[in-house]
């Protein structure tokens, strides 16, 4: 039984859009066995995805000896290495544990001293979507530089919860009548994409109330805090507050059992397309933060986009992005009606 670990070191949404590589693992190499090395904050996202058998720390590795961190990797006796997001010190000791097969990018120098499997691959000017990209660092296994249509990529993007949901918001949830959704808003991305405005979620909030449906606003402890005065504001069209409230494995059973959510290009956008829910992202159309690249994969993933293709307007000045802040919150409320269709059948 082959077995291979995948380095995707960074946040959650790009963890998600790696689950493509381990999943096309499992469909080229029946039985084999995939691990997944990332930081602490995205060991939920590894044992919600079927295609995941382990997770190995990149915390907990950091703070080994040069080497313990050998005899660690030396332990998964891993037959490949693929370096998605490049991190020297994996790198290195990946080498110094003898795996085979070490697969890494051409355009990073550490690569070619620590990687015996090369790829060219260049994403900041490529039109390709982000999972396409991840995708492409198995050229050497499957000896073509073939891009999956993202159609095919877009169903190895699966997430299961990983534990039930609690007795206290299933209830809540449960409450909603059938004409009603449940539609989790998240008004802040820190720092990962262009912010649409609590401006803008405030509208919405609002409109999603008026027309009957039942809204949840949900974040870290600290956007909590920051959204204090917006919450007290918008409080009259709020189902639940649940920031800070939920720990990852709890916040995507959570996302698995409501009817969908919004928010910026973020993790718990890409979370909730994984999971199957309705997942209306909000994009803003500068390269490469645009959909073309980041857009959520799902069966049920939608976004919305300013139509000024290739604007660079915001570039300096990202917070002053125009373009974002011109989908109008009645855009996003219309998506959402074409929810209810398939609300009665989220439980």
């Amino acid at each position: 039984m082959k077995t291979f670990l995948i380095s995707r070191t960074d946040a959650i949404g790009d963890v998600v859009l790696t689950l493509p590589v381990a999943g096309r693992l499992k469909q080229l190499y029946p039985g084999c066995r995939v691990v997944l090395i990332g930081r602490t904050y995205t060991q939920a996202v590894a044992e919600a995805c079927p295609w995941v058998d382990a997770f190995l720390n990149i915390d907990e590795f950091q703070q080994l000896t040069p080497a313990g961190q050998v005899a660690a990797l030396q332990a998964q006796q891993a037959d490949v290495i693929l370096h998605v997001f490049p991190n020297k010190l994996l790198a290195r000791a990946a080498r110094q544990a003898g795996i085979p097969v070490r697969i890494g990018t051409r355009n990073r120098w550490f690569h070619w001293l620590t990687c015996n499997r090369l790829v060219a691959l260049s994403r900041k000017n490529s039109p390709l979507h982000e999972a396409q990209l991840n995708l492409q660092l198995l050229q050497p296994l499957t000896q073509t530089a073939e891009v999956l249509p993202l159609t095919t990529v877009a169903t190895l993007v699966q997430l299961v919860p990983a534990v039930a949901l609690q007795p206290a918001l299933r209830e809540l949830l449960a409450a909603r009548s059938p004409a009603q959704c449940n539609v989790i808003l998240h008004p802040r991305s820190r720092g990962s994409a262009r912010e649409w405005g609590l401006a803008h979620f405030g509208t919405l909030a609002r409109l999603l109330h008026q027309a009957g449906h039942r809204v949840f606003i949900t974040g870290t402890a600290a956007e909590g805090e920051a959204l204090r005065d917006w919450l007290r504001e918008h409080q009259p069209f709020i189902a639940a507050d649940l920031t800070g409230t939920l720990a990852l494995p709890e916040f995507i059973a959570f996302i698995g059992a409501a009817d969908g959510l919004v928010a910026g290009s973020t993790g718990p956008l890409h979370l909730a397309a994984a999971l199957g829910r309705q997942a209306l992202g909000l994009y803003p159309p500068i390269r490469p933060m645009h959909p073309g690249r980041w857009a959520p994969l799902g069966p049920h993933a939608d976004y919305l986009v300013f139509n000024r293709p290739d604007c660079e307007d915001c570039r300096a000045q990202p917070a002053a992005c125009s373009c974002i802040k011109a989908l109008e919150p009645v855009q996003a409320l219309a998506r959402i009606q074409h929810w209810q269709a398939l609300s009665s059948a989220a439980f």
